[in-house]
């Protein structure tokens, strides 16, 4: 049975990176896992979960959520520079 954290560790992306894009999908953390495990080996994968970062940053923007703002823009910076061929 894989745990959390093997299911983490297959997707290729940090705790945050799929928190993000649950949070731009509406879905669940493992269904997250999953997608950017799948995106991550596709052609324009790795831009889409960018997309979804730089989303998630405008709404927080939008909704005045300064600290959530902050901490996505943290989680993008991290993740263009860990996938550099998006």
């Amino acid at each position: 049975m894989l745990t959390r954290e093997d299911c983490l560790a297959l997707c290729e992306l940090t705790e945050d990176e799929v928190a993000a894009i649950a949070e731009h999908e509406h879905v669940p953390e493992v269904i997250a896992m999953e997608m950017g495990q799948y995106l991550c080996h596709t052609p324009d994968g790795e831009r889409r979960i960018q997309a979804m970062i730089v989303d998630d940053i405008e709404t927080a923007r939008r909704h005045g959520n300064h600290a959530h703002m902050a901490k996505l823009v943290a989680v993008l910076r991290h993740f263009i520079e860990t996938h550099p061929d998006h």
